[in-house]
């Protein structure tokens, strides 16, 4: 981890409603798996976000708008992000999604699928057109027009460009797991 912890003790006046906002968020919306130490410092991509409070307040309003006011189903959020942290290989997105999609109860071998890069072959519609509109953002390029029309088709236009800024957004939470090296918590 190449960013520490901060202590809630530590805070400065920038970071303070910053970290309050996202424990709160974090306790409403991202509570399948462990985001708080024991001394109330927020793990994974929180830590750097509150680190650079202002770009992390900017991540952090974009990540609640994806999360809390989604509107696409959430085993084709959840298959979008997991196939996301596994092109990243960012443990702790694999980690944190892994948790949600148990809870979901999406299965063990479709999330061991997932997590490896291959297509389920179990999918639904709308998981198989989330599973190739993520696939084919993660190859870089312009969405292909069969693709993207089939994402439109499958989950209206809104649907559409939410699955597409969410993908970007994973994106964007993988690099900076991987880019500050956050673990994945401890078991005890």
């Amino acid at each position: 981890m190449r960013l520490p912890l901060i202590d809630p003790k530590d805070l400065s006046a920038a970071q303070k409603p910053l970290y309050e906002d996202m424990k709160t968020g974090i306790g409403e919306t991202f509570n399948a798996f462990e985001a708080i130490a024991d001394n109330g410092a927020l793990m994974g991509p929180w830590n750097p976000w509150l680190h650079e409070p202002r770009i992390g307040k900017a991540i952090w309003d974009l990540t609640k708008a994806m999360s809390m006011k989604a509107s696409l189903p959430d085993n084709a959020r959840q298959i979008a992000i997991l196939c996301t942290g596994a092109h990243f290989n960012a443990s702790y997105e694999i980690y944190a999604h892994v948790a949600v999609a148990e809870k979901e109860g999406m299965s063990d071998t479709r999330l061991s699928t997932l997590c490896a890069g291959v297509k389920p072959a179990d999918l639904t519609t709308e998981e198989e057109a989330a599973y190739d509109v993520t696939q084919a953002l993660l190859s870089g390029g312009v969405l292909p027009r069969p693709t993207y029309d089939r994402a439109v088709r499958t989950f209206g236009q809104h649907g559409a460009n939410e699955l597409i800024y969410l993908v970007g957004l994973y994106c964007l939470v993988s690099v900076t797991l991987n880019g500050f090296n956050v673990p994945v918590p401890e078991k005890e």
